[in-house]
């Protein structure tokens, strides 16, 4: 069985981060090891919440499994809310990088054209830095565009996106992924480059209008568990897009829905069926 490590925060009700990677790459037949960087009671768009930072805990934690002999196939980060965090993965990534440990990074900081709260444009650099030891990256393209230090677009063409894609590689990561990209006002999708092979991935699905807080940490925690399963990047950017879709679907269809996340969970058995193609 494959092992995923995922490094990023928890909430302890709130449906995103940890909340939802363990259980989605759990689903995908894939043991998930955690090394979590922050506990919180509820994720930060409730209006009060605990915080509690476990950066002293990260590299101590991180050198038990080495003294365990513990390996990974991949690592997967998604929050990382300081430089302190960002210096202690990078370093984490070096200690594991090996053959057949793929490094897939989210870098949650910013969306609709700014920056989440916390977070600067130097943030933004460090992060691209980071993202020079990724063998994937999946920002959206607030994200992509604040690594780059390019203005946010909206108003984008295809043209511009794979120009922002080929920047993004040119970091050093060898494939890049812009979610949430759109030609066509009633269709959303992901848009991809790699750069080894020089080639363009575009995939849509129905764009449905509401917006749920934790959609992001769907895509990306199954992405990471397609990959593992044996997908190709595109058939594992395929795959997260039909399920994010299914789960905003069967949170649009329930009239007791909690107002803080998306019910991912009655889609788990849609993502584990929707991993038996590869195509």
């Amino acid at each position: 069985m494959k092992r995923i490590l995922t490094v990023q925060d928890i909430s302890c009700v709130g449906r995103c981060s940890l909340t939802v990677a363990l259980p989605i790459i759990s689903a995908a037949g894939v043991e998930a090891a955690i090394l979590p960087t922050a506990v919180l009671s509820t994720h930060t768009q409730f209006s009060s919440f605990t915080f509690c930072d476990l950066t002293p805990e990260i590299e101590k934690i991180s050198l038990e499994f080495d003294k365990h002999g513990l390996t990974f196939d991949a690592i997967y980060t998604g929050y990382l809310g300081s430089f302190e965090q960002l210096s202690l993965v990078s370093e984490l990534f070096d200690r594991n990088r090996g053959e057949g440990c793929k490094i897939v990074i989210d870098p949650v900081m910013a969306d609709n054209g700014v920056l989440y709260k916390g977070f600067t444009e130097e943030f933004a650099g460090e992060m691209a830095k980071l993202c020079t030891k990724a063998d994937l990256i999946i920002p959206n393209l607030t994200e992509a565009s604040f690594m780059l230090g390019v203005p946010y677009n909206p108003n984008y063409d295809e043209a511009y996106i794979r120009s922002l894609l080929k920047s993004l590689c040119s970091l050093g990561t060898k494939e890049a992924a812009i979610s949430g990209i759109s030609f066509d006002k009633s269709k959303l999708g992901v848009y991809s480059y790699n750069s080894e092979t020089d080639e363009y991935f575009y995939y849509c699905n129905d764009y449905l209008p509401v917006a749920y807080h934790g959609t992001g940490d769907i895509f990306a925690s199954s992405v990471v568990g397609a990959l593992m399963r044996g997908h190709s990047t595109a058939s594992a950017l395929k795959c997260a897009v039909d399920f994010t879709l299914e789960c905003i679907k069967a949170t649009m269809a329930d009239e007791d829905r909690r107002v803080y996340g998306v019910n991912f969970e009655q889609a788990l058995a849609y993502y584990i069926s929707r991993l038996e193609n590869k195509d």
